[in-house]
Formats: structure tokens, sequence, C-alpha cells
């Protein structure tokens, strides 16, 4: 199936329109629109107390909608972080982990067909800070009842925080 993508970019949003694309959370094929902020990583910075940024050097986001990650890999970037993996699985990710342990990692609950967990457990047992993720009021299990989590959609100031914050660069 082919898609046709237009991008229109204004000063305020960025709209981004896949004609007739497959839309990952309903399973269907039907026109859909996403629309987000365009950041702007030097007004960004300009919000922190010192007025330097300090983040992870290399982030993993474990996210199963591509736009979803691509959303959250141009913010990362944008911030300054030099790498960003994506892994759209558990078991890639955990393979991740194995070849090059990330800084920081966020971690999308639900994915197809499972929770993000495992990769939780493992991050835990390294010692890597992570975040959970999630547009939905998902239960987590006892040992991750105070995990940091970000509502999804989240703002731009919210997921710059998290970095910092969870880092320990704040």
């Amino acid at each position: 199936i082919r898609s046709q993508v237009r991008v229109s970019v204004s000063t305020s949003e960025q709209t981004i329109e896949p004609k007739w694309g497959f839309h990952s959370r309903t399973g269907r094929g039907a026109p859909w629109t996403k629309s987000r902020p365009l950041h702007r990583p030097a007004e960004i910075m300009e919000h922190t107390s010192s007025g330097t940024a300090t983040f992870p050097t290399d982030v993993l986001i474990v996210e199963d909608d591509p736009i979803i990650a691509l959303d959250f890999e141009g913010t990362i970037i944008g911030f300054g972080v030099q790498t960003v993996r994506t892994a759209a699985s558990v078991a890639r990710a955990l393979q991740m982990i194995a070849e090059r342990p990330p800084d920081f990692a966020l971690l999308d609950v639900g994915l197809v067909r499972e929770k993000s967990f495992a990769v939780a457990e493992r991050l835990a047992s390294l010692k890597i800070p992570f975040v959970f993720v999630t547009g939905y009021a998902e239960e987590v299990p006892a040992a991750f009842s105070n995990a940091p989590r970000l509502p999804k959609p989240c703002s731009c100031e919210a997921l710059q925080a998290a970095l910092q914050h969870w880092s320990g660069a704040v």
C-alpha cells in the first residue's frame, strides 16, 4: 500500500497528513492527520536555570508507533542529545541494551501484543534511568509503581524536564 505524505510547515505547527495511511492504533486504513508544535531547541535551552541544558548522551526510545517515535526522536535530538536509538519491540530493545546500554530510556508501556516491563527490569538492573510514557492509565507491576511516567502526548517541556531530572542533570 502506497501513501502520499504532504508536509506543510508554518511558524507554529507542523502537519503530517498521510492519505489513506494505516493507523497503527486502530488497525484500519483511513485518512488521518497528526499535528504537533514545531520544537525550537534554542527557545527550550533559554528556559533552563543556568542557560545551558545538560542531557544524557545516548537515549533509547521503546515505541511501536513510528510517528510518535519520530516525534520523540526529533525533539530529543533538538535538545542536543548525541545519539537517539529506537526499538519497536521488547526483543529489539533488549538486544540494543545488550549491545550498548543507553544513558536513559523512554518506554511506551503498551507495545503491540506486549508490555515493556521486561525492558524496565533490565534497565533497573543496570541502574539506567527510564521513564514510562503512556497514553492510557495502564497498570504497572508493584516493582515499578514509583517509576516516573509521562502522559502521551506530552509537552516538549515535560520531556525536557524528564531527561534532565531523571538523568541526574538537574
